[in-house]
């Protein structure tokens, strides 16, 4: 009876240490990242958590396995501050995975694209830029021409903007192809489902040119109507491009640059420019499918941040000179020489 007792009592008190270790909150002071590999077994998690000092007892996490049970999630995970270790295991059971927030914005191009991600550390722009355009494949189902044909030469205007998540270790084709899958999303949404290269092209110019959705349908008017009269789109964020392209972009734009031979310079070559420009939103592809039907040939902005359109040329001039004589007030008043 006596050694019945003492053994209750050993007992009780080994599990009031257990609950103590597993209750008690634990762990590091400062930002811990840990990682856990696809496959790895709760043993090694629970010794690797040991080592990293964000548990106290791997013992103590295998009773507590045996209590939840689960099946514990490969990733990373950050731990800052003392937890239960109750706490450690459900976020590792609910796979709450460390992630940073990646957002790009309507009409970033691929190099606004690749500073971005090096600005949010995912690897050197060089490398971020040289994985978009030797994975071109994720967008062979869009691209135009024959099976046997040349692969296109970008992924520009293929990557949706929107705002991501991706871990720290997320490498440039594991978000390039997150990028392509969201705008397979949007334009199955859409239904962007025929001639979709040209329409991306499309609405590439469109998101560059106007920052107003209710104005996009009218500017793609606009460039259906210069493209059945053959008038050259003569729009400037396509020089801006090719300049970009060539590596001489300079801040603006000069004469030199209208003159480019670039097959990107609109003011020299009539059509569409041979690729998108930039990566267009909803509503600038929405435009592009569904331009608005009007008799305007030209388009400039006025300083309002709104677009003027004009069916003849000196309606437009017009609209410029009166442009320039309001964004010169404008300088006068701010004290900067125009």
């Amino acid at each position: 009876m006596k050694f019945l007792g003492i053994l209750l009592l050993l007992l009780l008190t080994a599990l009031a240490v257990a609950a103590g270790v597993i209750y008690t909150p634990y762990g590091p002071t400062t930002e811990t990242f840990f990682d856990i590999a696809p496959g790895t077994g709760t043993e090694t998690i629970a010794t690797q958590l040991e080592h990293s000092g964000i548990i106290r007892s791997r013992f103590a996490f295998y009773l507590l396995r045996l209590k939840m049970g689960g099946t514990l999630k490969a990733g990373e995970y950050r731990f800052q501050g003392k937890l239960p270790m109750t706490d450690v295991y459900q976020h590792i059971l609910h796979g709450d995975v460390y992630t940073r927030a990646f957002t790009i914005p309507e009409g970033f191009n691929i190099f606004d694209i690749a500073q971005a991600a090096e600005a949010a550390g995912f690897g050197p722009r060089d490398a971020f830029l040289a994985a978009e355009r030797q994975h071109t494949e994720l967008i062979a189902a869009w691209t135009d021409g024959p099976p046997d044909g040349p692969p296109p030469a970008s992924l520009e205007g293929y990557l949706f903007p929107d705002t991501y998540q991706f871990s720290r270790h997320a490498t440039p084709l594991q978000i390039l192809s997150a990028m392509v899958r969201r705008f397979h999303q949007v334009s199955a949404q859409l239904g962007l489902t025929n001639d979709v290269s040209r329409t991306v092209i499309m609405a590439s110019l469109i998101e560059k040119e106007v920052r107003q959705d209710a104005e996009r349908p009218l500017v793609a008017g606009v460039f259906v109507n210069r493209l059945a009269k053959n008038i050259p789109l003569a729009t400037d964020p396509t020089v801006i491009y090719a300049a970009l392209l060539d590596n001489r972009w300079r801040g603006t734009i000069y004469a030199s640059d209208l003159q480019s031979p670039s097959p990107y310079n609109t003011y020299k070559h009539t059509g569409l420019p041979p690729g998108p420009i930039a990566n267009p939103g909803l509503a600038a592809l929405r435009a592009a499918m569904r331009p608005a039907r009007t008799d305007y040939l030209y388009f400039v902005s006025d300083a309002s941040g709104h677009t003027r359109f004009s069916a003849t040329l000196q309606e437009h001039a017009q609209q410029v000179q009166s442009y320039r004589a309001a964004q010169k007030q404008q300088l006068s008043g701010t004290g900067v020489t125009p």
